[in-house]
């Protein structure tokens, strides 16, 4: 699996501690930035980031920032992207197994570490269910066309 990070300066600290779970759990990663706490606009990164999901370059994206909601904002405007905030085990679960998301969003600011990287170890290796809810993220792709 291979998988695409990114933040803005507010999700920073929690795609550090990601990426020290990829690391060890020996999942290959791209980080796509921010590099540091210093103030950017979140859809410079989401926008490449969700463009390489999209095009199959990396089976799944995460992106953090402050609250989790305008980097997945934008990151969803990208065709293809089904960008889900998961704040809490269940969400994570189901944003896999019955949307099929490809980018998972979280937010530094809402969330405290040990349950965003236990978030992050679920939405990994949680697969879509297909069956019923294929046809439904079908028709979320429709809306695309």
């Amino acid at each position: 699996m291979k998988v695409a990070v990114g933040c803005d300066h507010g999700g920073f600290h929690l795609k550090e501690a990601i990426k020290g779970l990829l690391e060890k759990q020996g999942i290959e990663y791209k980080d796509f930035g921010t590099y540091s706490t210093d103030s950017m606009d979140y859809p410079d990164v989401a926008k490449p980031l969700a463009e390489a999901v999209a095009a199959g370059e990396f089976d799944r994206g995460i992106l953090t920032c402050g609250t989790g909601i305008g980097i997945g904002i934008a990151a969803n405007k990208v065709k293809g992207i089904r960008a889900a905030l998961c704040h809490d085990t269940f969400s994570a679960h189901a944003s896999r197994e019955h949307n099929n998301a490809n980018v998972l969003t979280m937010g530094e600011r809402v969330i405290g570490q040990g349950l965003a990287l236990e978030i992050v170890d679920i939405w990994l290796h949680t697969e879509f269910e297909g069956g019923r809810h294929a046809k439904r993220v079908d028709k979320i792709s429709a809306i695309e066309e």
